[in-house]
């Protein structure tokens, strides 16, 4: 059963902040974010105190809706459409390791073997290094206005209240676009991967994948959740595994194999030079391992996408926030650290134009071993995390298409949910980009791979700029108004001066994140678009929408923060009390 909300959204116009205080007190548990009881459901929809039929038997016939819905929507609270809609079937365990599934994928299993060879092993592990911590401070900014504006599309919707609607706008469609091809991209690696077992043809695997994704899409969030949650686990438990494997063989701990040590560290070196020669090119191989470096990252701000379908979002989300960057971080690291160990930095066999999973150098290292069933079992757990990741990217781009249409801009037709509250024209808008991924049927499939690669990079640092953006202007908004700091509902100090070194980091990687292309006889027209299109897509944006709406960059002084701040504190969330064997499990993601 489906239902359209194409009419459940109103327009937000510029007299809205004048509307009465008693739109304000009918509606607290909406702007709040806190999920209102059934009878609650039956109150706010009906904008009066009478009761209705069902919770999702729309009645906008009445003015006190229009005035409190139009309120709420314009300060970027949670919505009435969101709180009726979409079900809060996400749980604390749920989100933790969302993002850490989202993020472990092809990036690190297929990923790592071409940093290697770029950058060398220390090249690479400094390149992984600075990458995880731009992510870490990208996690506590998100975290930090999240506990305050906990809505579905998360930092598209903080950009439009915190710094200008074509800003939220632009990142949100750029957001889309990117969600729409990074799933085609893990499929391309899919291709790959099966074709180190099989020489069935990819379009076989192609169908698969893409049929699994939107049954998944489709389900319940809960379901998705449980899904995401698993996998994730399965993913921890893996690298775990291979991590401990590459210490043994580094050691010598498998039979016949000689202890190596940091053998590769010293020949080929630690260092890779690229493009130019001595230090400085030592220099550009470690600074082009940071958009591979990028692309593995991807996924953990998606944590937040989903915040109206989350229980207790201002407890479970910035708690995720502060424990999901550490794990990320930690995975990614060690595992560049000792595949740095196992492989030479000049292995053929981490060549990109090898066309198989042979390349990953978790394989090669296996192999060489003479551990054959190791290759194998490597192959199906990153087939797994491939599809998952999948999943994650469905999740985000489907959430901020319907946040878009709930700020109206996008098509109304996105707004509508199935009965159990999943926006399922947004699932088939993406499962129609899907289809791309046919594109590597044409080329090699590792290639496709890799210019997607540069491609979503390119959209991942766009969107942690906004985010690391929305977090620095509420901390000169709250400046401004005379706000301290610690009003926030959750606020580290440290991320005062972290917010803007990262957000200036994220920008000088971002425009040179192409810069091979600039150099004598590296000329690439794919390498050069795959590398800077979107900002070009994203300014175009941003002007379009300031043109058409008029909008304008907001006064510091006038965004209402006090309001937000008053509403935060009448809903700050609850810790769930376990009991003692479910603290002990939950170690494991809380």
């Amino acid at each position: 059963m489906t239902r359209d909300n194409a009419t459940g959204t109103t327009t937000a116009s510029s007299s809205s902040r004048a509307q009465s205080s008693d739109a304000d007190e009918r509606t607290p548990l909406i702007a709040s974010g806190m999920a209102p009881s059934h009878t609650d459901k039956h109150v706010i929809a009906a904008g009066v105190g009478s009761d209705v039929e069902s919770p999702h038997h729309h009645q906008h016939d009445h003015d006190d809706t229009i005035a409190s819905s139009s309120r709420v929507e314009e300060a970027d609270f949670v919505t009435l459409a969101e709180q009726q809609d979409l079900a809060r079937g996400l749980k604390q365990r749920h989100i933790s390791l969302i993002a850490i599934a989202g993020a472990i994928g092809t990036g690190l299993f297929l990923g790592l073997g071409g940093s290697i060879q770029t950058g060398g092993p220390l090249g690479a592990l400094l390149g992984y290094v600075t990458v995880g911590a731009i992510v870490c401070c990208v996690q506590f900014a998100l975290g930090e206005v999240t506990a305050l504006l906990p809505v579905t599309g998360s930092f598209v919707r903080h950009a439009e209240f915190l710094v200008d609607p074509a800003l939220g706008f632009a990142v949100g469609w750029n957001l889309v676009y990117g969600n729409f091809l990074s799933i085609p991209t893990e499929i391309s690696a899919i291709c790959v991967l099966f074709n180190f077992w099989t020489d069935v043809s990819p379009s076989v695997w192609i169908v698969v994948f893409i049929g699994l994704t939107f049954a998944v899409g489709m389900c319940f969030v809960g379901v998705y959740g449980e899904v995401e949650f698993w996998f994730a686990m399965l993913k921890i438990v893996f690298i775990v595994f291979l991590i401990l494997l590459g210490l043994v063989i580094d050691l010598g701990g498998v039979p016949g194999t000689p202890r190596m040590g940091f053998r590769y560290w010293k020949l080929p070196g630690p260092f890779v030079e690229y493009i130019a020669s001595g230090s400085w090119g030592q220099f550009l191989g470690y600074w082009a391992v940071m958009s591979n470096a990028v692309f593995s990252f991807a996924g953990v701000e998606s944590i937040a996408m989903a915040a109206a379908e989350t229980r207790n979002p201002r407890i479970a989300i910035p708690k995720a926030c502060k424990r999901v960057f550490a794990r990320v971080s930690v995975f990614y690291v060690l595992a560049v650290l000792v595949v740095g160990m196992l492989v030479p930095s000049n292995d053929s066999r981490l060549d990109d134009e090898s066309g198989t999973a042979a390349q990953s150098p978790f394989v090669i290292a296996a192999s060489a071993a003479g551990l054959h069933g190791v290759p194998s079992l490597v192959n199906a757990i990153v087939i797994t995390s491939a599809w998952s990741a999948q999943n994650q990217a469905l999740l985000s781009g489907t959430r901020v298409l319907y946040s878009l249409a709930l700020k109206q801009q996008a098509p109304k037709i996105f707004l509508r949910t199935t009965s159990w509250g999943v926006p399922y024209m947004c699932v088939i808008a993406q499962t129609a980009f899907m289809f791309l991924a046919f594109m590597s049927l044409s080329e090699g499939a590792l290639a496709v791979f890799w210019w997607l690669v540069d491609l979503t990079a390119c959209g991942v640092l766009i969107s942690w700029i906004s985010i690391l953006t929305n977090h620095w202007r509420l901390m000169l908004a709250m400046k401004k108004q005379g706000i301290a700091m610690s009003r926030l509902p959750w606020h580290n100090r440290w991320t005062e001066w972290a917010t803007p070194a990262a957000l200036t980091l994220c920008f000088l990687i971002l425009f040179t994140a192409g810069f091979a292309n600039f150099t004598r006889g590296n000329w690439s027209a794919a390498g050069f678009v795959s590398s800077y299109l979107d900002i070009p897509l994203v300014l175009t944006a941003y002007v379009l929408w300031k043109l058409i709406k008029h909008t304008k960059i907001h006064d510091l002084a006038a965004i209402p923060l006090e309001e937000a701040l008053e509403r935060a504190a009448r809903d700050p969330g609850y810790e769930e009390k376990l009991p003692r064997w479910r603290q002990i499990v939950g170690i494991l993601w809380d």
